[in-house]
């Protein structure tokens, strides 16, 4: 809605993973550099671990796209899958034939096929999405795939994203194996002020801004305070604030417009003027 108004060719905040905005600021493209590196050089089991809206999904995506020629990917978006159905998955994404035999029939034809692809020089990758919320016994199946191998490589590199819980999950004694088997752990920490400034100011370039940074400091401030360094959160307040100052007919975003932003999500309470509240909300009845 507000595109034309500040001169920009996308939207810039959102929150759908876009290769395009991947920020490599707060150490997120070392992430992405040694996971890349971890995963072709036969690391093994491998994880990230990053809280609810602090980029994993982006991330994800970004290592798909990078390691699109060469390896041969599976990605597992889904994490309540049983054993059978995980053994499935991957065996048809590769184009396996596993029949319908018991569990230790099926591992054995995937591997023979992995074998085969290892001997024409090709890597698997298989990246679990949301592994914190797979069952135990998925995850202790993830342990067992983990063991293939041929001679002194790995026959699959495994790729584990999921948030915080992962890491309490794998304390537990059950896991104690898996956890053992992980060779390169990697956590997503919160962007601090400076590199929120830098992310914002990133996307809007992205986005084909090329005025002069239309956050005010002060807007600035309420963004990072509420969004406390997660950049699904910067997004969305971001998003609000540049609204409301296209309702205000402003091409410089002001703590004001910042904290209109900040009450609409109700992250955190804030003191707002209800004549921009309502002008807000009166601009979106319109263009419904």
């Amino acid at each position: 809605m507000y595109l034309q108004h500040f001169g920009l060719s996308d939207p810039p905040f959102r929150i759908t993973p876009h290769p395009a905005f991947f920020f490599g600021g707060g150490r997120r493209g070392e992430v992405l550099a040694a996971l890349r590196y971890a995963v072709l050089h036969g690391e093994g089991l491998v994880k990230v671990v990053g809280e609810v809206g602090s980029g994993k999904t982006m991330l994800c995506r970004m290592l798909l796209e990078q390691l699109a020629g060469d390896a041969d990917l599976v990605f597992m978006p889904h994490p309540l899958l049983e054993r059978d159905e995980i053994l499935d998955a991957i065996a048809a994404e590769l184009g396996v034939p596993t029949g319908a035999g018991h569990a230790g029939a099926r591992v054995q034809a995937l591997q023979l096929a992995l074998i085969e692809r290892f001997g024409r020089g090709r890597r698997v990758v298989v990246v679990v999405d949301e592994a914190h919320a797979m069952p135990v016994q998925s995850l202790e199946t993830i342990r067992l795939l983990s063991n293939l191998d041929h001679g002194h490589d790995k026959l699959l590199q495994i790729v584990l994203f999921g948030q915080p819980e992962l890491d309490q999950r794998l304390k537990n004694y059950e896991l104690r194996q898996l956890s053992e088997r992980i060779t390169h752990a990697f956590a997503l920490q919160p962007l601090c002020r400076a590199e929120l400034s830098a992310y914002l100011e990133f996307r809007l370039r992205a986005a084909g801004y090329r005025g002069p940074q239309p956050f005010s400091p002060a807007a600035l401030r309420q963004i990072a305070g509420a969004a406390e360094g997660l950049v699904r959160r910067a997004n969305v307040l971001a998003d609000k604030a540049l609204l409301a100052a296209y309702a205000d007919g402003e091409h410089a975003v002001t703590r004001r417009h910042a904290r209109a932003a900040v009450a609409d999500c109700g992250y955190r309470r804030a003191g707002m003027p209800r004549r921009l509240l309502g002008a807000i909300a009166a601009f979106r009845f319109a263009h419904a």
